[in-house]
């Protein structure tokens, strides 16, 4: 089959950490696809990587590029910002088979307050968005936004224009990496490496994501699973799809994402069969009952450098 993979990262010419996640994740996809005998396109706006046939695309053009390749290709997913992931998604989704989750469940999830009110009105566990928030330990995050950006731990009563406020979990920080779809497959739950800096900011203490450790197993890792295959199955995700949770001996769902994330990165390192092949049969076969790992797998941010 020919296959379009697309990278926001890569095919626009961001730098720094972006890029760096960006190209591992790119990078993972293409080459699972290509060890399969795929035909495998990729949009960058200069870097290459090993396999697959490279497109140019730059900033100006990348949604062009995009609906392009897409009509001359059998199936395609697309990665890139929250805010801008729904957009994107609809190119793949008008002109091929999307193997990615459909714009509308795109635009759902990417709407932190949205999707918060989603899940809670279904009885899923959520930190719970706060109006007030003077004197109240809380995270402040943006309404749209990705990898803990602008995220803060703090008590201030001021939320900036365009954030929310969410209830504080003093719990154990981790996700669910799962292919969604007419029959959810869960692969792996992963501990997230989650630090609180002090960088004297007015906001209070940021929140930053620094790495993973993929395929753990805590003795509660069903009940991750449950609310992870729940959470996915309410807000219409389809394919590859990250829930991250914090853990007090329940299962808060804070953020779903869906698309591929960093712990692709790691878990297709030890699992046992092609990320490309769960995502084609997720929408052209019948997906298996589960996977195995072979190991856990830790990486940092680091480690894409």
């Amino acid at each position: 089959m020919k296959i379009l993979l697309a990278e926001y990262a890569m095919g626009t010419g961001m730098d720094g950490t972006f890029l760096l996640e960006g190209r591992s994740m790119l990078k993972t996809l293409v080459s699972s696809f290509a060890r399969l005998g795929h035909e495998v396109t990729y949009l960058t706006s200069g870097p290459l990587l090993t396999e697959g046939n490279a497109i140019i695309s730059r900033e100006e053009d990348f949604r062009a590029v995009i609906e392009e390749e897409a009509k001359k290709s059998d199936a395609g997913l697309v990665i890139g910002p929250d805010e801008i992931l729904a957009e994107l998604t609809a190119l793949i989704e008008d002109n091929t088979l999307n193997m990615g989750s459909t714009p509308e469940a795109v635009a759902l999830c990417a709407d932190k307050l949205k999707c918060t009110e989603a899940l809670l009105m279904h009885n899923i566990a959520a930190p719970h968005i706060l109006e007030n928030t003077k004197g109240i330990k809380c995270v402040v995050k943006p309404r749209f936004g990705c990898a803990s950006e602008d995220t803060y731990l703090t008590t201030t009563a001021e939320v900036p224009f365009g954030s929310i406020a969410t209830e504080f979990i003093n719990g154990e920080h981790l996700s669910v990496s799962l292919i969604a779809g007419e029959k959810t497959l869960p692969l792996c739950a992963n501990k997230q490496l989650i630090e609180f800096m002090d960088v004297k900011d007015p906001l209070g203490l940021r929140v930053e994501y620094k790495g993973n450790t993929v395929c753990c197993s805590p003795p509660y890792k069903e009940e991750l699973f449950k609310a992870a295959v729940e959470a996915s199955r309410i807000l219409g995700c389809r394919g590859y799809t990250g829930v991250d949770i914090v853990y007090d001996g329940t299962p808060y769902v804070v953020d779903v994402n869906p698309r591929p994330t960093t712990s692709i990165y790691g878990i297709c390192k030890v699992m046992d069969v092609e990320i490309a092949d769960l995502l084609l049969k997720n929408r052209l076969g019948e997906l298996p009952r589960s996977v195995r790992m072979a190991a856990e797998c830790s990486f940092t941010k680091e480690d894409f450098r």
